[in-house]
């Protein structure tokens, strides 16, 4: 199963991720992984590495799907683009795909600045249908 988790930096993502890895034994990424050292310590965050970044994220979801793992990614996916690739992985190893969109506003960990999410906001993407299909609420 891959679990896809959307949304803006402090919606919850992380958090959400968290928990389904806590509760189901999911194994967790995200592209902020890559930034931090091998204990989960020393966020380094690096702009001109972002895409390296998410390159990695997907390397390390199809890997882990290869082996049989669910795997739970969370990042902001803003836009349709970005969630093609890991829709691509669940198909190809026949894994379930579930998206959570999380609207939380709570404090953003890595102190994104307000500008920067303004412009991530503007522009979301609305999952088109043959994503909206694999939707799923945050409501139980």
């Amino acid at each position: 199963m891959l679990v896809l988790i959307r949304g803006l930096p402090g919606s919850g993502k992380t958090t959400l991720a968290k928990k389904i890895t806590r509760e189901d034994g999911f194994v967790h990424l995200e592209a902020d992984m890559y930034f931090t050292d091998e204990k989960d310590e020393g966020y380094q965050f690096e702009p001109s590495q972002l895409g390296v970044a998410h390159l990695w994220c997907q390397k390390q979801t199809l890997m882990h799907l290869k082996q049989g793992h669910s795997v739970v990614v969370s990042n902001t996916f803003t836009q349709v683009w970005e969630i093609r690739p890991y829709q691509r992985m669940a198909k190809q190893c026949s894994a379930k795909l579930d998206i959570y969109e999380c609207g939380g506003t709570f404090d953003n960990v890595h102190n994104v600045p307000l500008d920067k999410i303004e412009a991530m906001r503007k522009r979301w993407d609305v999952l088109p249908r043959d994503l909206k299909k694999h939707l799923k609420s945050l409501k139980n």
